[in-house]
Formats: C-alpha cells, sequence, structure tokens
C-alpha cells in the first residue's frame, strides 16, 4: 500500500493536508501499536546464534534504503574472505523459507522482490522466522548473518544494529503507525542501536549531532548511466519520488512518472499501460532494480533498469563497528 500523504514530514502540522482531525481519531491506534511492539520486544527471548547477526533496520515503514546498504556491508566482509549472508523475510513472496535464495531457481513470487535483488550479488537467505534463518545458515557454515529489516524483531539476538533513517524525511510526521510512519517511538529505537547510518542529501538532523552512538552517512551510486532521450520512470518501491528526483537531477527528460505501492508484482494490464504511456511519448521507460525483478523475462526486454550501490562516504566508522564482530571470530 501507499503511505497516507498525511504520514509526510514536509507539511504544517495544522494544515489540511497533515489531516489534523484523522490523526486525532488514530492517536489511541498508534498507542495501542507502540505497546504491543515494546510488549513484544521487552518478553521474547530471542535466539542466539553461534556466529554474528548484523541487524540493518529503520524506525518507519518504507523505504530508507536498507536493502543497498545490507548489500554494502556484505560486500564489506566477503572481501576480506568471511561467509557472510543477508537474511530477509520474503516479503511477497509464497516460500517460508528457510531457503538459501538462487536467482536460476526463483523469482519474485517465490521470494520476494528484495531477496532476489540481494541475491545477484551474494549469498541471500529468507526466512519468515528469522530465528530458524538463522539457524540454518549457521548450519549451512555461513560466518555472518546481515539482516535486512527486523530491528522490531526479537526473534533473533543480534550483535550489530544499525538504524537507517532517511535525511530527506527522517521520522515522517513523528507518530506511530497508523498515525504516522514510526513503528516504534524513536528513543525506544534507537536506545537499542549500535550505528546510525543516513541515507538521503539533506543535511544531518539537529537533534542527531550529539548522538551516543555513530552517525554514519552514505549515499546511492549509479552503475548505469541515465538513457538519452525522453524517459518515463515508474517505480514500486518505498518513495518513489526519490527515483524520480534521482533521475531529474542528473538532467533527464521526464515526460511523465508513474508510482506503485511498495512490492507491486506487475500486471500484463499495468504492463499494456507503462508500454502505451512510452509509445505515447516516444519514450524509454525506466525502472529500479528492485521492481525489474518482479517483472516476466518478456516484459523486461523493453525496459532500461537503473542499478545502483550504496557507498558509506567515510569507510572508517562502518569498518570500526564490523571490526568488532570480526574480531571474535574462529581464525
Amino acid at each position: 500500500m501507499k503511505p497516507p500523504h498525511f504520514w509526510s514530514g514536509h507539511l504544517d502540522p495544522q494544515s489540511r493536508e497533515a489531516a489534523p482531525f484523522t490523526r486525532t481519531l488514530l492517536t489511541p491506534l498508534a498507542g495501542i501499536y507502540a505497546g504491543v511492539t515494546a510488549r513484544r520486544i521487552r518478553n521474547t527471548a530471542p535466539t542466539k546464534l553461534n556466529i554474528p547477526v548484523i541487524c540493518v533496520g529503520n524506525l518507519t515503514a518504507g523505504g530508507s534504503g536498507k536493502t543497498p546498504i545490507v548489500a554494502a556491508i556484505r560486500a564489506k566482509l566477503s572481501e576480506q574472505g568471511i561467509r557472510a549472508a543477508s537474511l530477509s523475510r520474503g516479503y511477497g513472496g509464497r516460500l517460508r523459507g528457510p531457503t538459501k535464495v538462487e536467482v536460476r531457481q526463483h523469482d519474485a513470487a517465490d521470494v520476494g522482490d528484495e531477496p532476489l535483488m540481494l541475491a545477484s550479488t551474494g549469498e541471500a537467505w529468507i526466512a519468515r522466522d528469522r530465528a530458524d534463518g538463522g539457524e540454518a545458515m549457521e548450519a549451512a557454515g555461513v560466518d555472518i548473518v546481515v539482516m535486512d529489516d527486523g530491528h522490531q524483531n526479537p526473534s533473533l539476538a543480534k550483535d550489530l544494529s544499525l538504524v537507517v533513517i532517511d535525511s530527506d524525511d527522517p521520522m515522517g510526521n513523528g507518530y506511530v503507525i497508523p498515525k504516522g510512519p514510526l513503528r516504534e517511538p524513536v528513543m525506544a529505537g534507537l536506545m537499542r542501536a549500535d550505528g546510525i547510518v543516513l541515507t538521503g542529501c539533506s543535511e544531518t538532523p539537529d537533534w542527531l549531532e550529539d548522538a551516543p552512538i555513530p552517525v554514519l552517512r552514505s549515499q546511492l551510486r549509479r552503475l548505469t548511466d541515465v538513457p538519452d532521450g525522453p524517459l518515463i520512470p515508474f517505480a514500486g518501491i518505498g518513495r518513489p519520488e526519490r527515483f524520480f528526483s534521482a533521475l531529474s537531477d542528473d538532467g533527464a527528460d521526464i515526460q511523465d512518472t508513474v508510482s506503485f505501492p511498495d512490492h507491486h508484482m506487475y500486471s500484463a494490464k499495468d504492463l499494456t499501460f507503462l508500454k502505451g504511456l512510452a509509445r505515447d511519448h516516444s519514450a524509454t521507460l525506466v525502472t529500479t532494480e528492485k521492481d525489474l525483478v518482479r517483472l516476466n523475462a518478456s516484459d523486461q526486454a523493453d525496459i532500461t533498469v537503473i542499478k545502483v550501490v550504496a557507498d558509506f562516504e567515510d569507510d572508517t566508522g562502518i569498518d570500526a563497528l564490523l571490526m568488532r564482530l570480526i574480531s571474535k571470530l574462529p581464525t
């Protein structure tokens, strides 16, 4: 689903767009949601593996750039000869796992879009039950688990917890679901974190200037050139507008944009509409790698994918955090 417009942090809280009356009505439900989350975290006895677990999570619903960060951390570990593998819930896929994702064997309908994307650049697993997934990965010989999402999931003990925050809209309107995008109150989530990774291009929020844990910056780097000529970008990700704005900032000739809900599974009707729109504008369709894996192979032929990777602005901070775990691995 698309997040409600009033979740945005860029609105005047008293304006009609910010829906103050609706937010007031949702206040009790937000309190219940936060309370249930807190009790689950407090009362669950997590499974502790014999191998380190890194969690890359966030505090809000929607896209903050977690998956590219997971891939970047996994790559850093792999470069040192460590068998690091990602672990995802497999949202949108039919398989419950634990399952090692194989690009040639699975598709997005099996395992979800993000795990399939992660499997294209390294070892990736899915499991609806994170503890079962971690145990299966340990039994298979994985050295370090890099969990994509799960900061609010207490079932698997974490050795390093990183919270990803989008600097362009850090906490939305600042309220808990369904009143706002927060999965839990900000301070409650940050108290369990060992580090913060800021994505986006905005300045570091004032309230993070004196954070007691490391604050790292990460930016997306394009691996593919933006095509020349008229373009129609489309995306079904957490924040499609970020993808569209990045193309526009790079000077792309954008004729129109089309947004879909996050994890949207494209239908034949969707593709007919998109390709018709492209013909009308004599334009090229462009999308994200996460969207491309949700398209049938036959539909991918006429669509250009913009691939990106996450780079840390200063590797010193993330390397120091990872070294805490690497130093404990058996030699």
